[in-house]
């Protein structure tokens, strides 16, 4: 199971670049997968097939009509382990003894 972090967005729409990246949301909310939106980039859970294909068609809908797409990725692997998205603030969390603002 994997964690990706990623954030893709237009260079060549302009300042305001949300409703590119609404329609990459569309796609990642319809994907069925467990995400977490941020104001920075979104996370994705789910197998590497899973969440590469979910970024691959994030990026040809963008390029599709966006001449240039600037994307960054980061992913965390660990074997045989689910629920990484909550349960990696529930650990910090847990340890803090209280709920974090996130």
């Amino acid at each position: 199971m994997v964690l990706l972090e990623f954030s893709m967005s237009p260079m060549s729409q302009g300042e305001s670049v949300s409703k590119y990246v609404a329609r990459s949301l569309d796609i990642i909310d319809r994907s069925g997968l467990p995400y977490r939106l941020t104001p920075m980039g979104t996370i994705i859970e789910g197998e590497w097939d899973e969440v590469m294909a979910v970024v691959d068609q994030c990026f040809k809908l963008m390029s599709s009509d966006c001449s240039r797409v600037s994307t960054t990725i980061r992913v965390d692997y660990r074997q045989g382990r689910s629920g990484a998205l909550d349960g990696k603030v529930a650990a910090v969390e847990e340890k803090l003894g209280r709920k974090l603002r996130t």
